[in-house]
């Protein structure tokens, strides 16, 4: 079972070396779970890169899922994946990751395909963007109480993404989002660790 927190998603950095420490820096805050998202990185150090990180996150306890590659994820024995629109079946990664790895799904603002992913056995579903995102510009916004229909009506644990930050955090939990799927105002902040804390102690 996936603990409530912060969800940590990985910067499209190149640099393996900076994007290792930027990690590791931040998981003593002990982030519910990390995804390792490199759109601009070719299959070569896309393997580096995730192979590193899951080796900082198993030092850390903390689980690691791959963006979008069920094959990667399966090569390096990474915790799970999360898969979008056009990344693949989820019921078929299900069956390839077996019942004890993570499954996670993007259903954007979409109610139909959070309830397949559930039919599918998909560990999370995660909804978004919630707020404007610099990382997804174009998205488009999902409502808030798409999160609480969810929470209410699969049993699932809820992911929520996109523009989020300590300060507009607070009406998501609210909500019923579990994960705060995080990427910039971490990565980006001054004091990238205790950011993190920061998401944590809204858990509390």
């Amino acid at each position: 079972m996936l603990r409530r927190g912060l969800y940590l998603v990985t910067p499209d950095w190149s640099d393996t070396e900076a994007l290792t420490a930027a990690l590791g820096a931040v998981l003593p805050a002990r982030p519910a779970l990390v995804q390792y998202r490199n759109k601009n990185a070719d299959p070569a150090l896309r393997r580096v890169q995730a192979t590193r990180l899951l080796a900082l996150c198993r030092q850390a306890g903390v689980p690691l899922v791959l963006n979008d590659d069920l094959a990667l994820a399966l090569e390096i024995g990474a915790d799970g994946v999360h898969l979008g629109r056009d990344d693949g079946d989820p019921a078929a990664a299900r069956r390839a990751l077996g019942a004890d790895r993570i499954l996670g799904v993007s259903c954007y603002g979409e109610w139909p395909r959070a309830v397949a992913g559930a039919a599918a056995g998909v560990d999370y579903v995660a909804f978004g963007a919630m707020y404007p995102s610099s990382t997804k510009p174009a998205a488009i916004p999902a409502p808030l109480d798409i999160l609480t229909r969810a929470r209410r009506e699969l049993g699932l644990p809820v992911a929520a993404i996109g523009g989020i930050t300590l300060d507009n955090a607070p009406p998501l939990i609210e909500a019923g989002a579990d994960l705060l799927a995080v990427i910039s105002d971490v990565f980006a902040a001054p004091a990238p660790a205790a950011r993190a804390v920061a998401y944590a102690g809204l858990f509390d």
